[in-house]
Order: C-alpha cells, then sequence, then structure tokens
C-alpha cells in the first residue's frame, strides 16, 4: 500500500501531546473472475498517533484497514470523518467496521463494470 493522502491533527493533554496522522492507502487486490486473476485498484485508511511528552516521543500507536473499497472518494469522506472527530487508531476497527462490511460490495460492483466495458 502506497500512502496518497495524510491529513494530520494535534490535541495537547496536559504535558503530553498527541499528534496524530489520517492516511489515505492505495494498492491493488487481486480478485478470482471466472478462473481469471483481475488486478482492481483499492484503497484503505491507516490511522497513527505519536505521543510526545516533553519534545520526545514516548509511543506510537497504529492500526490499519487495506481494501476497503475501489471508489477513492467513498473511503476519503471516511478518512475525513475520522479526522474530524479525532478518533484514535485503538478505535478504528470499532468505528468504521460496518462501513468497511458495507464497502466492499462495491469490488463486485467494479468487476461488473469492467467487464461490461469489454462487452461494448
Amino acid at each position: 500500500m502506497v500512502i496518497v493522502e495524510t491529513l494530520t491533527r494535534t490535541e495537547e493533554f496536559g504535558k503530553l501531546t498527541y499528534l496524530y496522522s489520517y492516511k489515505l492507502t492505495e494498492g491493488y487486490i487481486l480478485m478470482d473472475v471466472k478462473g481469471e486473476k483481475k488486478s482492481i485498484k483499492s484503497y484503505g485508511i491507516e490511522v497513527e498517533r505519536l505521543d510526545i511528552r516533553n519534545g520526545k516521543p514516548v509511543n506510537i500507536i497504529t492500526e490499519s484497514i487495506d481494501n476497503i473499497s475501489p471508489n477513492r472518494e467513498k473511503v476519503y469522506k471516511l478518512l475525513k470523518t475520522l479526522h474530524q472527530h479525532g478518533v484514535s487508531p485503538i478505535h478504528l476497527i470499532d468505528v468504521i467496521g460496518e462501513y468497511v462490511d458495507q464497502y466492499v460490495g462495491d469490488f463486485d460492483i467494479k468487476l461488473e463494470e469492467s467487464e461490461n466495458i469489454y462487452l461494448i
């Protein structure tokens, strides 16, 4: 997966600073279609929190979900929502798990669209 866009935010809690990075990732997923392997571009999300105390990193937490959807706009909208609400990587899967379950159907739609292109 390659990082194609990053949104950041900072939160202060006493002597502790949390630096959040919300990353849109891009990769490919291989799908089996009638015995043939088809490569489809897919997008995912990575969330990272770097904890800093007295100017020094003391902890880092990262969580990611790859291959959420082939629809970049859908995944980016989800990324922006996470950023706006300051979602921690610890809660990433709990917060967007249902969306990921819904969006997985986008891969079938993408395959159908690509097959229709070849039929024309």
